[in-house]
C-alpha cells in the first residue's frame, strides 16, 4: 500500500468536503438578501410576513393552481416605497428533477408576475433555462393561459425545469390571490418591517 503525505490527506479531505457540499446544496446564485435587493428598488421598505394557511386555504390554493403548497405557513414580503406598494415577493423551493431549485417570484400589485431570479440551482446547468427564458413570465396572470405550450414556451434539454418553474409561478400568484386579493378570505399573519438602503 502507498503512502500519502499530511498535505495530500488535507487536500484531500477537502475536495470530499466540496464535493459533499456542492451535491447537498447545489450552485447557489444569489442569496436571499441579494435577490430582495433586485426585486425591489433603493429605498424601499420591506415588511416580512407570515401566512397561517388552514386546511381549507391549502385546499384553495392547490386547487386555483393545480399543485399542492408545501405547508401551511408561508412567508412573503412586501415592498412600499414613497407610501405605495411596490410588489410582493415569494420565495418558492422545489423539486426540478430529483433535486431542489429556489427562485424568487415578484408579484406586482395588479397580481401579475414582475420578476423571477433562481437563487439556487441543484440540477446539472444543462437543466437550467437562459436568464431570457424567464422573461416570458413578466405580465402573467393566473389563468390557462399559464402553463407549457400556452403562453409559456418550453425550453429543449430543460423540461422538467421549465415545468416546475411554471407550476411555481402559478403556486405563488395562487398564494397571493389568497392571502392579498380584495375578494380573498382572511387570513391570520404576523410580520415585521425593515428597508433597504437608498441610493447616496
Amino acid at each position: 500500500m502507498g503512502t500519502f503525505s499530511k498535505k495530500s490527506i488535507l487536500a484531500l479531505a477537502f475536495l470530499l468536503v466540496s464535493a459533499a457540499s456542492t451535491t447537498a446544496w447545489g450552485k447557489v446564485l444569489l442569496s436571499q438578501s441579494e435577490a430582495l435587493k433586485l426585486a425591489f428598488p433603493p429605498g424601499t421598505v420591506i415588511e416580512r410576513k407570515s401566512a397561517f394557511l388552514s386546511p381549507a386555504d391549502l385546499e384553495r390554493a392547490r386547487s386555483l393552481s393545480g399543485s399542492a403548497v408545501p405547508g401551511a405557513i408561508v412567508t412573503y414580503y412586501i415592498g412600499t416605497k414613497d407610501g405605495r406598494e411596490v410588489g410582493t415577493v415569494f420565495f418558492d423551493t422545489h423539486v426540478v428533477r430529483t433535486l431542489q431549485e429556489t427562485i424568487l417570484m415578484e408579484v406586482d400589485p395588479a397580481g401579475a408576475i414582475s420578476r423571477i431570479e433562481v437563487l439556487s440551482f441543484s440540477e446539472p446547468d444543462d437543466y437550467l433555462p437562459r436568464p431570457h427564458w424567464y422573461e416570458q413570465f413578466t405580465g402573467q396572470r393566473l389563468g390557462d393561459e399559464l402553463s407549457l405550450k400556452r403562453a409559456i414556451r418550453p425550453v429543449t434539454g430543460a423540461t422538467l425545469t421549465a415545468r416546475a418553474t411554471t407550476d411555481a409561478a402559478r403556486r405563488v400568484l395562487a398564494l397571493h390571490a389568497l392571502i392579498r386579493g380584495a375578494a380573498a378570505p382572511p387570513v391570520a399573519s404576523a410580520g415585521s418591517a425593515s428597508a433597504l438602503p437608498r441610493n447616496p
